[in-house]
């Protein structure tokens, strides 16, 4: 049984395991930097230990580090949340040759899966569908020409190692082969330490579904079912729902069994996630495999929400050695649940990242409504750090509902001091292709910027004015809390201050 979890995170996900921890009678350590010393997370957790300076490889990103903190706190287990080195097994099998428990798969499970060429390999041999492609040993270019031929264009170059779409190139024709075979091996060389690259047949407009799998040390595995995560800027998902409005029951039953083959084949052990490429729908639908992530997922409240499980309280007690809280025939799905992401960005800047203050943060509230944040009013968004504030997590009994729930909240959702992309979610989940559920993995690429256009066109709703007034005169605020100092923030400028309320 575990007792006390040190948290190798940050912001939101380590708010919300702190909050499992508490469920369940386990103490939390909070981990920080310098940047984060007076952060939510930290003043939340039973005991909190500095790392060093502000930049992550100083801290966050410090395995020694981070043991230390384990071992000077009495910590007997570590929770890796997601980002950082969630997905590094180097740092996995640090934490366990110090005689702590990782609450996450073990660390050859993260390095089998890792590799998306070993992965490719796994998966083949237990039965999941790949798409095909061809991941030759010989890494010239000649021979990865070759296989390219082989498989027929148009094609997609992709490294090994890593994600989010780095190195990722499509090609159409012979002719842009060459250039991109080295562009993909230069980029993910540079950004993983690993150049090596395969080829496959690119797949138009897929959708892309993943299915949430848990596994414990008694021989015991299930999925919880899938959640649509197509819409995604440049690879990072912006919007994720459950469950997929296209997945027949059959098709259902399919991924599930795929992806519970695929955590037996790896070897898994707590909670993970089976990516796939969904191709058509209904009796013509193919799906293949695209990757494994071995961590627990920044969407996984969206399967809590239409499961009703606590995926946390499970990966807590399972790494503490119990067997899974539910078998496969206790799991089913109700209603339809979608969560938005919420960053500290600006679309109509080319997405640029913002920092400075929150002078004035309010969340939503109301049946069906959950925000997991990582940020409270008068905080500092940091230049150091993931931009990402919070998600909100909507439920309703139908697709239509969760959606105008969706909507109604995000208008809900003041945010002053810095730009966020809220007005960019309302217009996405107000576009007639996401009412209509046509998405694709391509949707924003071709339309974002005409998206993030009308969002910065957008007028203000009056629950904006509301705001304001409610919260006095912000011409006269320096931070929320402390009036009658000298501030920037003019009620003159609303489209500057209230960026959460555009659209």
């Amino acid at each position: 049984m575990i007792s006390r979890v040190l948290i190798a995170n940050r912001g939101e996900i380590a708010l919300r395991i702190i909050r499992a921890c508490r469920e369940l009678g386990v103490e939390t350590v909070a981990v920080y930097s310098d940047a984060d010393q007076a952060a939510p997370h930290v003043l939340a957790a039973d005991h909190a230990v500095r790392l060093g300076p502000a930049p992550p490889a100083e801290s966050y990103l410090n395995i020694p580090a981070l043991l230390d903190a384990a071992r000077v706190s009495g910590a007997d287990a570590v929770h890796p949340g997601y980002g950082f080195l969630s997905e590094r097994a180097r740092f996995a099998r640090a934490v366990e040759e110090a005689g702590l428990i990782f609450v996450g798969p073990p660390a050859d499970a993260i390095e089998r899966m890792g590799s998306k060429i070993g992965a490719r390999a796994i998966m083949q041999e237990a039965g999941v569908p790949v798409v095909p492609g061809e991941a030759p040993e010989d890494q010239s270019d000649a021979s990865l020409a070759a296989a390219a031929e082989r498989i027929g264009f148009p094609v997609l170059i992709k490294p090994s190692a890593g994600g989010g779409g780095i190195g990722m190139k499509v090609v159409r024709e012979t002719a842009g082969l060459g250039d991109a075979l080295q562009a993909a091996r230069r980029e993910a060389l540079a950004a993983f330490g690993d150049g090596t690259i395969y080829v496959e047949r690119l797949v138009e407009r897929p959708r892309h579904v993943e299915i949430q799998v848990f596994a414990d040390a008694h021989g015991h595995a299930v999925h919880l079912f899938e959640r649509e995560c197509s819409v995604q800027r440049r690879h990072q998902k912006t919007i994720e729902e459950s469950p997929c409005p296209v997945l027949t029951p059959a098709l259902r039953e399919q991924m599930g069994a795929a992806a519970v083959a695929a955590a037996r084949a790896a070897g898994y052990r707590n909670a993970g996630t089976v990516e796939f490429l969904l191709d058509g729908e209904g009796a013509d639908a193919r799906f293949y495999f695209l990757e494994m992530n071995t961590r627990l997922q920044v969407e996984h409240p969206v399967t809590e929400c239409v499961v009703g499980v606590d995926l946390v309280h499970a990966q807590i007690l399972v790494a503490g050695g119990a067997p899974l809280p539910w078998s496969q025939a206790d799991l089913t799905q109700r209603g339809h649940a979608i969560e938005c992401r919420i960053y500290a960005e600006d679309p109509a800047q080319a997405f640029l990242p913002q920092a400075g203050p929150l002078l004035l943060y309010r969340e939503p509230q109301g049946p069906g409504i959950r925000v997991d944040s990582g940020v409270v009013e008068g905080g500092e968004v940091s230049v150091y750090y993931d931009p990402m504030l919070a998600k909100l997590i909507v439920w309703g009994e139908t697709r239509e509902r969760a959606r105008a729930r969706a909507i109604a909240a995000l208008q809900e959702y003041p945010v002053l001091g810095i730009r966020t992309n809220i007005p960019f979610l309302l217009a996405i989940l107000r576009h007639e292709r996401f009412a209509e559920a046509t998405i694709d993995t391509g949707f924003l690429d071709v339309n974002g910027a005409d998206i993030a256009r009308e969002a910065a066109e957008g007028g203000l709703p009056d629950a904006a004015f509301a705001a304001v007034s409610m919260h006095g005169t912000l011409g006269t605020m320096g931070t929320v809390g402390t009036p009658g100092t000298s501030g920037t923030v003019s009620p003159l400028d609303p489209f500057t201050t209230l960026t959460g309320w555009r659209g």
